[in-house]
């Protein structure tokens, strides 16, 4: 069962939901990437690498800025509409 734990400003939620996108869509494209270009496998596996650190980073500095509540196994969830954030048990 999740529980709202905060909100976020209107701004904040637009750069996780632009960094969520861009995650998304990076992982898509890996699929149909073939790893022979080395090039560009390189520079996608170097793109994914930067955008989930600057996820996982946007999640830490808000966490500290907020003082969300926080439980082992489980973890936030944003709605992008709204900027309300969920704490939900983990799968």
């Amino acid at each position: 069962m999740e529980k709202k734990v905060g909100q976020v400003t209107p701004e904040e939620s637009a750069t996780i939901q632009k960094l969520h996108e861009r995650r998304s869509g990076l992982v898509e494209l890996a699929k149909i990437i073939d790893p022979s270009n080395e090039a560009l496998y390189e520079k996608l596996v170097t793109d994914m690498g930067r955008t989930s650190a600057d996820f996982q980073q946007w999640w830490s500095d808000m966490a500290e800025k907020y003082e969300w509540e926080s439980i082992p196994d489980h973890s936030w969830r944003i709605d992008f509409n709204t900027g309300d954030i969920f704490l939900q048990p983990d799968n």
